[in-house]
């Protein structure tokens, strides 16, 4: 008889841990390394702490990926944050060299070098994309003045404000510095083209508080294909021309000074500017006789000079004048002794330019009574 050993029962439990051997691996612990390789290395780092915590607690596999994975997102997370400030520059760098691939984009037609609107100096002629001089924070791309250009820089200035003045402050003081700017770079107001325009960039809210405080202003030529510069300022002309071109600028802005509103409601402020007249052309009459020993001028000047003071008196009698009747009568009389065609012979005896400008051509139609354009403001005085 074959000897059967004794039978326990119930079996015996199994022994403490798994129930079938090798316990299972902790997710935690392989999500470490793949998460701190493949996507964001900070939450490696806290996965892996998480796996080898449970490991520790519940005697699951895994700690050797969980080591790695702490190991692995630890290096990382160092290299990115090593590597930010390199990137940054890296993307200005490259943010730099794509800047002639932007400039392609949104060029158009515009051709030159793509420069900084805050490189540009008095005398840089430039283009803008489609020639719009208007546009907020336009492309700048500067040419030879020889080449077809959008504009050409009369001043470029610094605004020194503490704080952003505001859009109507900003636009007066800014067409004030740059008619100022225009009338010392181009003092031949009549040498200039008919389509030549006053522009000017300035700084915006926005662009105030990113620290520009730049006003660049320009005649702009957008509308015709002009080439050459408009330059005619104090050092390319004669001293006699400089001077000539004060005084007739001095009476120009007395003619532009006209008041608001009808004679008839604003008689006395009229009168005043009736002597602001008599007083400007005063001055050029006075002027015009320091120069009557020169040959080639004595003929035209002596000739402006005597029409100056009929002019004069009759400035003299719209001062006094009471009635809108009175004071138009002695304006008038004022504007025909003065026609553009003397200013035109005198003009062409000191060498400058004898072309009539538009302004003047349609003070024609202003003055039906006077045969032939007279004197008026300017587009800038007006």
């Amino acid at each position: 008889m074959t000897h059967q050993p004794p039978h326990h029962w119930p079996a015996p439990p199994p022994p403490q841990g798994y129930a079938y051997g090798q316990p299972p691996l902790n997710g935690f612990a392989l999500a470490s390394l793949l998460v701190g390789v493949l996507c964001f290395p900070p939450l490696g780092i806290v996965f892996a702490l998480v796996a080898l915590a449970q490991i520790a607690k519940k005697g699951e596999r895994g700690k050797a990926l969980a080591v790695w994975g702490l190991v692995v997102s630890l290096v990382l997370s160092i290299a990115v944050v090593a590597a930010v400030p390199v990137f940054g520059r890296a993307l200005e760098r490259l943010d730099e060299r794509s800047g002639s691939g932007r400039a392609a984009q949104f060029r158009g037609d515009a051709a030159g070098t793509l420069v900084d609107a805050s490189e540009l100096r008095v005398g840089h002629c430039f283009n803008v994309a489609g020639g719009d001089l208007l546009a907020e924070s336009p492309l700048v791309f500067r040419i030879d003045c020889a080449e077809v250009h959008d504009a050409e820089v009369t001043s470029a200035t610094s605004m020194s404000e503490p704080q952003y003045p505001g859009a109507g402050q900003l636009r007066t003081a800014a067409e004030k510095e740059c008619w100022s700017a225009q009338d010392a770079y181009a003092m031949d107001t009549w040498a200039l083209p008919s389509y030549a325009e006053l522009y000017y960039f300035a700084p915006s809210r926005r662009s105030w508080r990113d620290g520009d405080r730049r006003i660049v202003c320009m005649i702009g030529t957008p509308d015709e294909e002009h080439r050459g510069s408009l330059r005619n300022d104090a050092g390319m002309l004669t001293p006699g021309q400089v001077a000539f071109l004060r005084v007739m600028k001095g009476v120009d802005e007395a003619l532009g000074e006209q008041p608001d509103g009808d004679v008839t409601d604003s008689v006395r402020a009229y009168n005043g500017w009736a002597r602001k007249m008599d007083a400007a052309l005063g001055a050029e009459s006075r002027f015009l006789d320091t120069v009557k020993d020169r040959p080639e001028l004595a003929g035209p000047a002596g000739v402006q000079r005597e029409r100056l003071e009929v002019a004069r008196r009759a400035w003299q009698q719209a001062a006094l004048a009471e009635t809108e009747g009175a004071f138009f009568d002695a304006w008038d009389r004022a504007a025909a002794a003065l026609p553009v065609e003397l200013e035109k012979t005198l003009r062409g005896a000191y060498g400058l330019s004898t072309k009539v400008p538009e302004w003047l051509e349609d003070s024609e139609e202003a003055s039906p009574g006077v045969p032939g354009p007279v004197r008026s403001p300017s587009r800038e005085s007006a």
